[in-house]
């Protein structure tokens, strides 16, 4: 697991209760994950908005990570809800990821992570900017 830079980022995730502490850890290693396997030199920015736990680069759309108390089962990757991320997720992967509305992927705490087509998803979003005007986003 990377280490934290910001220590505001790192409180919020001891906030957690430690399922989802643990669950939404994973989220944010995939995202670090998947900036590492891409092309160029990306710099992600890891900083809190609403705060939640939000990683950002130059030519991306924000990816924010939460849980909420009125859902303790549940944990999220949310991203602007503005663009096209979601409605073009929905249309790559109805099969295997489930949606709230058009701002979230949403995850049970039992439920199995598609590790490919979530960190496809996290990309598109990371590089919205350069892609928004292909259709389904490039991908």
């Amino acid at each position: 697991m990377d280490k934290f830079i910001n220590s505001e980022v790192a409180k919020v995730f001891r906030s957690y209760p430690d399922p989802m502490r643990q669950k939404l850890l994973y989220l944010r290693q995939l995202i670090l994950d998947t900036v590492s396997e891409m092309e160029g030199a990306v710099q992600l920015e890891e900083t809190l908005k609403w705060g939640e736990p939000s990683y950002l680069t130059k030519n991306g759309s924000t990816v924010r990570l939460g849980w909420k108390k009125s859902k303790p089962n549940h944990y999220a990757m949310y991203f602007h809800c503005t663009t096209r991320l979601v409605e073009t997720f929905k249309e790559l992967y109805r099969d295997c990821l489930t949606f709230e509305g058009n701002r979230a992927i949403v995850f049970h705490e039992n439920s199995k992570i598609p590790e490919d087509e979530l960190k496809h998803c996290i990309k598109l979003s990371l590089t919205y900017h350069d892609r928004k005007h292909l259709q389904l986003l490039g991908a």
